[in-house]
C-alpha cells in the first residue's frame, strides 16, 4: 500500500534507489501477526510510541492530577522512619533534602521532554546517549524499580490487612497483588480517572493527623527536632548524612513512572503555557517535595509511637497511622480509617507501577526479540516478580536493597539528565529533538552506556566495601559525580558521531509544528494499515510509502529500515 498522492512521498533523493517490492512480500510476513497484536493494544495506551495528540485530549492539570496520584505510595514513611530511627532527626532531614535537590534538578529535563515530545522515559534514553539497544539496559533499571516498590508497598498493605482483619501475610501479599490488575488493563483513561477521585480522600487522611499532633501536643515537635538514633552522636555527620541520602535516592527512577503520565500533556501554545508549566514542573520533578515531606513525616510519627511499639514496628506505616489516628478519634474508628489510608495509597501506586513496569518490560522485549506478546503478559510478569519479593519478606531489610538498587538508578537518570542539559543544550553535540525511531539510531552510543556504567560499577563497589569502610557511604555521590563528567567527556571524544544513524528520515513533511510541538499531520503506514501522527513514522526502505515506530520494531527481516547515512 502506497502513499496517497496528497501524503508527503518519502525523499527518494537522500536514500539509495531500489526496487520496490509488493506490499504483502514473503519478508513481511513473519511480523505481521505480531505487528497486528501490538497495533491493536497500542492504539489505547501507546505503549511503545510516541502518544499521539489526537488522543493526548485532557487539560495540563488532569495530567498532573494524575501523575502525582501516583506518588500516594506509604514507602516514603518507612524510608523515612528507618533513616530517622538509625541516624538520627538532624541527619535525615539533611538526607532527605540533599536527595531531593538531586532528584529535582536531575528530573526537570526528563520531565520537560516527555511532556514537549510525548514520549516516555525507554525512548528519551534511546537518543539520549545510550542508542536503540542500549537502552534496552536501563529499561530492565526501570522495570525492576517498578517490582521492588510494587513488592514494598504491597508489603505495607498486607501489614494494614493483618491489622486490620487478621488476615495472614502470605495472603495479604496476593490480595494485594490481584486487586490492581483490573486497573492496569484499561491505561490511562482508567488511571486518570481512579487518581482524581481518590486523591483528596488521601490527602485529608494523610495530613489531618500530622496537623491534630503538632496542634494539640507542642512537646511532640520537640521530642522529634532531639531524637538523636541508634547510631546518632546528637550532630549531623557527613556519613550518616549520605548514608540516608542513597536510600533517598533509590526513589530517583520515580520520575520515569511520572513522564509515563506526562507525555499525554497537551501541546503547549502560548495560550495554556503558564498551565502547561505549572503541571510539568509540579507532575514532573515537583513530585520530590511531596516524596520529601512524607519522609519527614515518616520520621515524626516514628519517633512519636517508638516507645509504644519498638523500632521494629515504628518504620510499618500502618502501625505509625494507628498511633497517630488514636489521638484524635474514637477507638472504634482508628484501625478502620488506618486500613483505609493504607489500601487506598498500594491502588494508587500500584496500579502506576504495574502499568509502568510493563511498558518497561514490553519496550525491551520487542526490541531484542521483534515479536510483541501483548503487555498483559508483562503485567502478570512483573506482578509475579513482586509477589515473589513480598513472600520473601523482602521489608525486613529494605534499606539494604533500596541503598543497592539506588546506584544503578542514579548512575541511570544522571546519565540521561547530563546529556540532555550538557550534551544538548551546552555542547551541541547530541541531537537537540529526541529520536527513538528504529534505523534512525545506532544500535549501540558509547556516550551514554559508557557513562552509566562505569558510575554504576563503581558505586556499587564503593557500597560493597571494595574500597575501604570510610568510602562506603560516598557510593550514591560516586554515581552521581561519575555519569556527570563521563557523560559529556564521552561525547566529546566520540565527536557525537553515534547518536543518529541517519539524519533524514525519508519524509519531506516536517516533524514539528510553527509552535515547536510534534506535528499531529497524519500519514499511513502502509505495513499495519493505520494512519499515524508524523513523528511515529519514518520512510520505507523498499517501498514508496511510510512505516510507523512499532511496525519497524517488530521487522525482523530489516526489509523496511532505510540505511545508514555515509559520514
Amino acid at each position: 500500500m502506497s502513499a496517497e498522492p496528497r501524503v508527503m512521498a518519502p525523499d527518494n533523493n537522500r536514500q539509495p534507489s531500489h526496487t520496490e517490492a509488493p506490499a504483502e512480500s514473503p519478508a513481511e510476513a513473519p511480523g505481521e501477526a505480531s505487528t497486528d497484536r501490538a497495533v491493536n493494544e497500542t492504539l489505547e495506551d501507546y505503549t511503545l510510541r510516541f502518544a499521539p495528540r489526537s488522543y493526548r485530549r485532557w487539560t495540563p492539570m488532569v495530567v498532573a492530577t494524575t501523575a502525582l496520584g501516583g506518588i500516594a505510595y506509604m514507602a516514603d514513611f518507612s524510608i523515612g522512619a528507618g533513616i530517622g530511627l538509625t541516624h538520627g532527626t538532624g541527619n535525615a532531614l539533611a538526607a532527605i533534602l540533599v536527595a531531593a535537590v538531586v532528584i529535582f534538578v536531575t528530573g526537570f529535563p526528563l520531565a520537560y521532554y516527555g511532556a514537549r515530545y510525548n514520549i516516555d522515559l525507554d525512548l528519551i534514553t534511546r537518543g539520549s546517549g545510550f542508542g536503540y539497544y542500549g537502552s534496552v539496559l536501563t529499561s530492565v533499571i526501570f522495570a525492576s524499580f517498578t517490582f521492588i516498590f510494587f513488592a514494598l508497598e504491597g508489603s505495607i498493605m498486607a501489614q494494614g490487612l493483618k491489622l486490620g482483619f487478621g488476615l495472614p501475610l502470605w495472603l495479604g501479599y496476593v490480595i494485594s497483588t490481584l486487586m490492581v490488575i483490573p486497573l492496569v488493563i484499561y491505561g490511562m483513561k482508567a488511571l486518570s480517572k481512579l487518581q482524581v477521585w481518590t486523591t483528596p480522600i488521601w490527602l485529608l487522611l494523610m495530613v489531618g493527623p500530622l496537623v491534630y499532633l503538632v496542634a494539640t501536643d507542642p512537646g511532640t515537635v520537640h521530642a522529634f527536632l532531639s531524637y538523636t538514633g541508634a547510631q546518632g552522636g546528637g550532630g549531623v555527620n557527613p556519613a550518616s548524612v549520605l548514608l540516608g541520602a542513597g536510600v533517598c535516592l533509590s526513589l530517583i527512577a520515580q520520575i520515569g513512572e511520572q513522564v509515563d503520565y506526562l507525555r499525554f500533556m497537551p501541546p503547549k501554545t502560548e495560550q495554556n503555557k503558564r498551565a502547561w508549566w505549572t503541571a510539568v514542573v509540579m507532575a514532573g520533578p515537583g513530585w520530590v517535595v511531596l516524596g520529601a515531606l512524607k519522609q519527614a513525616i515518616g520520621v515524626f510519627l516514628a519517633v512519636y509511637i517508638l516507645a509504644e511499639v519498638g523500632p521494629a514496628s515504628a518504620t510499618e506505616p500502618i502501625q505509625q497511622f494507628t498511633g497517630a489516628f488514636a489521638a484524635m478519634m474514637p477507638s472504634w474508628l482508628v484501625i478502620p480509617l488506618a486500613v483505609v489510608l493504607v489500601v487506598i495509597s498500594q491502588i494508587k501506586i500500584n496500579v502506576t507501577n504495574a502499568y509502568s513496569g510493563s511498558l518497561a518490560w514490553t519496550n525491551s522485549f520487542t526490541r531484542v526479540t521483534k515479536r510483541y506478546p501483548g503487555r498483559m503478559v508483562f503485567v502478570l510478569a512483573n506482578l509475579a516478580f513482586a509477589l515473589i519479593l513480598m513472600e520473601a519478606d523482602m521489608f525486613s531489610f529494605l534499606n539494604n536493597i533500596l541503598g543497592f538498587y539506588s546506584n544503578c538508578a542514579i548512575a541511570w537518570i544522571v546519565t540521561v539528565a547530563t546529556d540532555i542539559m550538557v550534551n544538548k543544550y551546552l555542547l551541541k553535540l547530541s541531537p537537540h529533538a529526541p529520536e527513538f525511531r528504529r534505523g534512525m539510531l545506532y544500535a549501540v552510543n558509547p556516550v551514554g552506556v559508557v557513562a552509566f556504567l562505569a558510575a554504576s560499577g563503581l558505586s556499587i563497589a564503593l557500597y560493597f566495601h571494595a574500597l575501604g569502610d570510610t568510602l562506603q557511604p560516598y557510593s550514591p555521590v560516586a554515581a552521581a559525580v561519575i555519569a556527570f563528567v563521563v557523560t559529556p567527556l564521552m561525547a566529546v571524544l566520540t565527536k557525537g558521531r553515534f547518536y543518529l544513524r541517519r539524519t533524514s528520515d525519508g519524509i519531506d513533511a516536517p516533524l514539528l509544528d510553527q509552535d515547536g510541538n510534534p506535528s499531529s499531520a497524519t500519514f499511513p503506514c502502509h505495513v499495519c494499515r493505520q494512519d499515524f501522527e508524523r513523528p511515529d513514522l519514518a520512510a520505507c526502505h523498499s517501498h514508496g510509502a511510510m512505516v510507523c515506530s512499532l511496525c519497524l520494531s517488530t521487522d525482523r527481516t530489516g526489509v523496511h529500515l532505510l540505511p545508514a547515512e555515509q559520514n
